[in-house]
C-alpha cells in the first residue's frame, strides 16, 4: 500500500508544472485524494482535494491556478499548477483521504527566476 509522487522541479514564475501521484495496493477509486504542501518550518497545508466521485475543492491561495484531477483507470491523482508564484515553493505531498492516513513522499516544487 503506497503513494508515489512525482513531477516536482524548478520552474520560473508564471510557469507550469504537473504533479502526479500513483497509488498502489488499495482500491483507489473508493477514496478521496488530497494534495498538501509544506513550507520550511511550517505545518502542512491542504492545497486541493478530490472526492471519489470527482468533486473538487481548493485552498483560496490556489483557486483558478491549480487543478486537481484523477484517473481511476491509472490509479493516479494529478495536480496541474499554472501561473506559479515564488510563494508556491514548497514540498508537495499527496494523501489518501481516509481515517487511516496514507501519505506519499514529498516532491519539491521550486518557483524561482
Amino acid at each position: 500500500v503506497q503513494l508515489q509522487a512525482s513531477g516536482g522541479g524548478l520552474v520560473q514564475p508564471g510557469g507550469s508544472l504537473r504533479l502526479s501521484c500513483k497509488a498502489s495496493g488499495f482500491r483507489f477509486s473508493s477514496y478521496g485524494m488530497l494534495w498538501y504542501r509544506q513550507f520550511p518550518g511550517k505545518e502542512r497545508e491542504l492545497v486541493a482535494g478530490i472526492s471519489s466521485g470527482g468533486t473538487t475543492n481548493y485552498a483560496d491561495s490556489v483557486k483558478g491556478r491549480f487543478t486537481i484531477s484523477r484517473d481511476n483507470g491509472k490509479n493516479t491523482v494529478s495536480l496541474q499548477m499554472n501561473s506559479l508564484k515564488p510563494e508556491d515553493t514548497a514540498v508537495y505531498y499527496c494523501k489518501r483521504d481516509s481515517t487511516v492516513g496514507l501519505w506519499g513522499q514529498g516532491t519539491l516544487v521550486t518557483v524561482s527566476s
